[in-house]
């Protein structure tokens, strides 16, 4: 293996590799070690007129993150997944008699910070009264040949902090390193799921997967990505939805059923959009839109309190707070309130113009619903800040959804916009097949017209519906976004793990 490509410090830590391979050390021994405590647990019960006795022996193990040399004795400090403790090491304790050669050799000189060590002693406060373990025997677990980023501390002050994004995302192992704190945004994030899911199975939903490669890219217009099948010779497409499939069950005889599904759509990267990303989608037989909208409140407030203990959360420089109910209003009202155009009665054309006036950028494969879209989304969308139901969209824009019971030309549906985002967009379901039919030869018309985004006539879905349809109420509520707002994150990217990233020169 070529090492030319490797930093000095690199260099270094291959040559110390060796070294302990020559000392018959293993650097990568078996994976089982007794491990009984964590720095947190020690720090939370650990007093300091406690008997150590009666505290009893702890084994932990951790990434050492500081080392001070004091000759014969040296501190260090270790990290495990609970957080920081510190280390007393004396030479005559982990090396007694004679032969110094575990602490001289392969601590002093051989052992670097990054290193994972396994520690078996007990607990002692120090003169400066710092809870600590008094090391009897040291292990090296994983010997590190990549040096991490030293951050350095002093008195709860942080120096030398790890904020450069494209090194935190792309190395999120290592952000998660010198960065335990954002550890917690994805604990929160667990959470967060966690708290929908026993919602739902709390009011008897059923989870259930669907396809992630589909022969058709439907649920969703959006620009798919395209994969191919060798053994059946044929294309797919990573799924941009589970919409059609989630309708397909209702349409066997589930009443409620929900996925938390992993998307993929082929479009452009922003802080709210990745090509990657995680929607709730869930449906129930026999309700509507309005239904929906007061359980979704329901879901959200409850889901509020699980992650922050509280219905508020601060987002930036603002307090969302998520309690029911919510304020609604219908889209062209709000186009309206921003603009003081009424667009309800535009054709396509006076809706061009209007977005020409506004400064919006349109090109000639937007029909009416993509216009109207664009209009909200630059003219509207970022004023509504608190939760709010935006309802009743023109048909052009809604093609999966069924048609408003009491205004032409509508349809009942809603995007939930909270602090300038969609975070849900949910329907009173289309169950009627032959309107299905018609609205699907629509987007087959935009499509042609050079619309990637268009959806693609799903014949199966058809067929499932001239089956019959019961009424149902669905929604997908987008987990990424609703993440950034209950973690007080501004970028997705920050709420993703492993996010998109540009292609990258790795050597070795």
């Amino acid at each position: 293996m070529t090492t030319s490509h490797l930093s000095e410090q690199e260099l270094i830590r291959r040559e110390k590799l060796k070294s302990l391979h020559e000392l018959g050390i293993v650097a990568y021994p078996a994976p089982s070690y007794p491990v009984n405590s964590s720095a947190a647990f020690i720090k939370t019960h650990f007093r300091e007129n406690e008997n150590k006795a009666d505290f009893g022996s702890v084994c932990l193990a951790g990434r050492i993150m500081s080392i001070r040399d004091m000759g014969k004795a040296s501190f260090a400090v270790i990290q495990d997944s609970s957080g920081k403790i510190q280390l007393y090491i004396k030479r005559d304790d982990i090396s007694p008699g004679e032969d110094h050669t575990v602490y001289d050799k392969v601590w002093k000189h051989l052992t670097d910070i990054g290193d994972i060590i396994g520690v078996k002693g007990y607990v002692f406060t120090t003169k400066t009264g710092e809870i600590s373990v008094h090391v009897k025997e040291l292990t090296l677990l994983a010997k590190a040949l990549r040096p991490i980023p030293v951050v350095k501390e002093k008195e709860g002050e942080t120096f030398d902090a790890v904020t450069d994004p494209e090194f935190r995302y792309r190395q999120r192992y290592a952000d998660l390193i010198v960065n335990p704190h954002v550890k917690e945004v994805f604990i929160k994030r667990s959470r967060m799921i966690n708290s929908m899911r026993e919602f739902l199975n709390g009011q008897g939903a059923l989870e259930v997967d669907t396809p992630v490669l589909q022969p058709i890219p439907g649920g969703a217009a959006a620009r798919p990505f395209v994969t191919h099948h060798n053994a059946l010779d044929m294309p797919f497409y990573l799924r941009v939805a589970n919409e059609l499939y989630l309708k397909r069950l209702i349409v066997g005889g589930f009443d409620w059923v929900y996925e938390f599904s992993r998307n993929f759509r082929n479009e452009g990267m922003d802080r709210t959009h990745n090509p990657e990303f995680t929607i709730l989608e869930f449906y129930v037989a026999y309700k509507d839109y309005f239904w929906m909208m007061e359980t979704t409140e329901q879901l959200l407030e409850t889901t509020a309190k699980s992650v922050n203990g509280t219905t508020k959360v601060i987002a930036g420089e603002k307090e969302i707070d998520f309690k029911a109910p919510y304020k609604r209003i219908s889209i062209y009202e709000a186009i309206r309130e921003a603009t003081g155009e009424e667009v309800a009665l535009m054709d396509e054309e006076g809706l061009r113009k209007l977005c020409r006036k506004l400064h919006i950028e349109t090109d000639n494969n937007m029909g009416k619903g993509k216009l109207i879209d664009e209009l909200f989304g630059n003219a509207c969308e970022h004023n509504f800040i608190q939760p709010t139901f935006i309802t009743d969209y023109p048909v052009e824009m809604s093609p999966l959804t069924k048609k408003h019971r009491s205004q032409a030309g509508l349809v009942e549906r809603f995007e939930l916009i909270i602090n300038g985002k969609e975070i849900a967009n949910a329907y009173s379901e289309l169950n009627d097949p032959v309107d299905q039919r018609e609205r699907f030869e629509e987007q087959g018309a935009l499509m042609e017209r050079g619309d990637e985004e268009a959806m693609f006539i799903d014949h199966d879905f058809l067929r499932a519906l001239e089956y019959g349809m019961p009424p149902t109420a669905g929604i997908g509520i987008g987990i990424d976004r609703l993440a950034m707002l209950l973690t007080n994150q501004s970028s997705i990217q920050d709420v993703l793990l492993f996010p998109q990233m540009r292609a990258e020169r790795v050597d070795g």
